[in-house]
């Protein structure tokens, strides 16, 4: 977690550097175990965003560039930022061409009204405010953002992961894993966006679905994300991972949400409900009560 925002509307920025090291831990696991369920999400974030051939695209927690290397086979110039050094080592070598810096999404390091689309596909949650306001900045007048972040826990078997995060974690760490998901409740990200000067021009869903050969590469892709380092810290890798397995115990015939970590084999965790958010910087010549469509 790097911001959370507290009900008097004060935000603290822990350690950005922290973050980046909690995601780079497990950096190749999360690359080619874990990250590859998102790509539905990636390619429809991309297409009605209308990337094409010289879009200035910005991608917000980048990680190991597997979303840029689409938005570059598409011609987007691509610029990506994350906290991660060793996930930011993969995206160089994924897209050798695009810039990818290591950075506080708090604090882009780039000038206003740089980019005509920024992404961020699940790295903003609820909280972080902080950020979409310098995705407000450095978005272009008329620019697009687009946001992906988990959607209704009750549509998602992926619920039951986060819920084995908190209860490994401490109290503390585990209310502000659970606090993140708040994005997804009706109007929240709405609210979030509109604060900044961004308008909300639609909302939808993505379903994505996880592929592991077995339980031992299962094992290994649910310890892989950032939200885990508290969690495999405090209770231990193999408690963590047992209890992630322990959760999911959903009928064989349900669909299920990555990872759903059930101890079949093959792995094929199904239908993860990925909300997918978009909006416009207005320009300045908008009328306030303006609605743009995507």
């Amino acid at each position: 977690m790097i911001e959370k925002t507290t009900e008097s509307g004060a935000e603290t920025t822990a350690d950005w550097r922290a973050a980046g090291q909690a995601w780079g831990e497990r950096a190749r696991d999360w690359a080619y175990l874990f990250e590859p369920y998102a790509i539905p999400s990636f390619d429809t974030v991309l297409a009605r965003a209308a990337v094409v051939e010289g879009t200035r695209l910005l991608d917000v927690g980048c990680g190991s560039g597997l979303a840029a290397t689409f938005a570059r086979r598409l011609g987007a110039n691509v610029r990506g930022i994350d906290a991660s050094e060793e996930l930011l080592a993969i995206a160089r070598d994924r897209v050798p061409d695009a810039d990818f810096r290591a950075a506080d999404l708090f604090d882009l390091p780039f000038p206003e009204a740089s980019f005509d689309v920024v992404t961020s596909f699940n790295s903003i949650w609820f909280g972080n405010d902080g950020a979409l306001v310098e995705i407000e900045r450095v978005l272009a007048p008329g620019g697009i953002a687009a946001l992906t972040f988990w959607g209704d826990p009750s549509r998602m078997d992926h619920a039951a992961y986060f819920l084995a995060v908190a209860a490994c974690s401490t109290s503390d760490e585990g209310d502000e894993v659970i606090d993140l998901g708040k994005i997804a409740e009706p109007g929240v990200a709405e609210s979030m966006l509109a604060a900044t000067g961004l308008q909300p021009t639609e909302r939808g869903s993505v379903r994505c679905v996880s592929e592991w050969p077995d339980r031992d590469i299962a094992a290994r892709a649910m310890a892989a994300p950032g939200v885990a380092h508290h969690a495999i810290r405090h209770s231990g890798l193999d408690v963590f991972v047992a209890t992630a397995l322990e959760r999911d115990r959903a009928p064989p015939h349900r669909p299920r949400l990555p990872p759903g970590f059930r101890s079949r084999l093959p792995h094929r965790d199904q239908a993860v409900s990925a909300a997918l958010r978009f909006c416009r910087r207005l320009r300045p010549t908008a009328h306030p009560g303006a609605t743009d469509v995507v």
